[in-house]
């Protein structure tokens, strides 16, 4: 890189959330970065899902690990999960999913700490294009994640009854993780001799494609699985037919208020359902379509238990792209790249996020 001054300072942080592999910068992103004007500062980490000399060998500055508490003011400090819980006020520009924009429990605490520090908040989940569109989004793997659990949470039900479901175990990769489910699943199968049904509501977006994708190649028979979208839920819940699957996967992104697709009442009926993943997994929001569980599961303990006479368990976990977290990755790198090069300019997918960020701040 030449001595000119950089276009910006980019500090990818190391994620301090348990099982959190994935990154917002990937080598490759981190390099185009780099070529481009960018000074690009990495954090140690013995969890990410790159290893740091793939980053050294690109030519990242490399910084000690939660170091970026002290990195220079005008860095853009990036990162996937929400920061270490405390008071500190925060003075930096943050690029991270903050879970704060939709009513969520603790949403006052941690808009103000970037007020008290006089920071900003560049929220991953509100970089929107002029149409609304998200344009970087971990959502595909987000759903493909929480049906590939969801179906191995059903196996464990038919091959071991009651016993709780284990810790998520890590896996390498996706051809890995689909061997190990189609292995699972077709002993379930013939132990109980029927093939699970499964609905996935929200089936047209990159959660709900993620998920169908997951059935597909899982070779569930087409009948044995419903794609429900808009013209579906468009007479608004509950929805009984919900019911009348075994495996129910929620890909809805709320945007408004909604009838629940699901009530507590409903599960004393008779029903097929067995198990619950709230991929969408917005437990403390007022707008939860799910409203029958109130906390996140996380990969080591990833069931709640609703049911134990009847047989139901959900699993809501927050950040499940992270069973692949190189795949999940690689499509994201791919998809905010174009906009990192923007950093600093006047691209209105960071305008946008910074008025929104503003409207947070002023109703503290």
């Amino acid at each position: 890189m030449s001595s000119l001054k950089p276009k910006g300072h980019i500090w990818l942080r190391d994620e301090t959330k348990p099982f959190e592999r994935r990154t917002a910068l990937t080598p490759m992103v981190a390099s185009k970065l780099i070529d481009a004007g960018f000074a690009v500062s990495v954090e140690k980490s013995s969890t990410r899902c790159f290893p740091d000399d793939e980053y050294i060998s690109i030519g990242a500055t490399m910084e000690p690990t939660g170091s970026w508490v002290n990195a220079p003011r005008h860095c853009f400090i990036l990162g996937i999960k929400e920061l270490p819980e405390d008071e500190t006020p925060l003075i930096h520009q943050h690029i991270f999913f903050a879970h704060a924009y939709k009513g969520q429990k603790g949403w006052e605490k941690i808009i103000g700490r970037f007020k008290r520090g006089g920071g900003i908040l560049l929220d991953l989940e509100f970089l929107v294009d002029e149409f609304g569109r998200r344009v970087a989004a971990f959502g595909r793997w987000a759903g493909f994640a929480g049906a590939a659990l969801a179906v191995d949470i059903w196996a464990h039900q038919q091959l071991h009854g009651s016993t709780p479901f284990p810790e998520v175990k890590l896996v390498k990769n996706e051809a890995e993780l689909l061997d190990s489910l189609r292995s699972r699943l077709l002993v379930a199968v013939q132990r109980t001799t029927h093939f699970p049904r499964a609905i996935v509501i929200g089936s047209q977006g990159r959660c709900g494609t993620g998920a169908a994708d997951l059935f597909r190649k899982l070779q569930f028979p087409a009948s044995n699985f419903s794609l429900w979208d808009l013209s579906e839920t468009a007479k608004g819940g509950p929805f009984n037919e919900i019911l009348e699957h075994d495996i129910f996967v929620n890909c809805v992104l709320v945007q408004g208020d909604m009838k629940p697709f699901l009530t507590r009442g409903m599960l004393e009926q008779s029903r097929r359902l067995r198990v619950i993943s709230d991929v969408s997994c917005d437990p403390t929001s007022p707008r939860n379509p799910i409203p029958i569980y109130d906390s996140v599961t996380t990969f080591s303990d990833p069931v709640i238990r609703l049911d134990t006479a009847n047989l139901l368990d959900l699993t809501a976990i927050d950040h499940l792209p992270s069973l692949l977290p190189r795949e999940s990755s690689q499509d994201f790198g791919g998809q905010i790249i174009p906009h990192l090069l923007t950093l600093g300019t006047r691209n209105p997918v960071w305008t946008r996020a910074q008025q929104l960020y503003e409207s947070m701040e002023a109703k503290l």
